[in-house]
């Protein structure tokens, strides 16, 4: 499937996003969420940051995909999800 690029504003932690769009006339609805991962710890090195982000993807709800790692700061990154689509196989 190709991508779509969209630019969402700033959300806050637990944010969903649904876009309708329309695929060779056929509606569809993209469902995004945006999880805000926050780091443990006074400045943690570059490798426990990886860690972090690591254990948050991996033990995410597997209905969701990763897509986007936002910028990070001092204490938390963006990490934005899509909701893996089924795809219908009926003739």
């Amino acid at each position: 499937m190709r991508e779509v690029v969209l630019s969402i504003p700033t959300l806050e932690a637990e944010q969903n996003v649904e876009i309708d769009v329309r695929i060779n006339g056929r509606k569809k609805t993209l469902k995004y969420r945006v999880e805000i991962i926050h780091w443990k710890g006074t400045e943690p090195t570059s490798e426990e940051k990886v860690m972090v982000l690591r254990h948050a993807i991996k033990d995410y709800d597997k209905d969701w995909e990763p897509i986007q790692i936002g910028a990070p700061n001092d204490d938390k990154i963006p990490l934005m999800f899509r909701k893996k689509v089924l795809l219908n196989k009926a003739a």
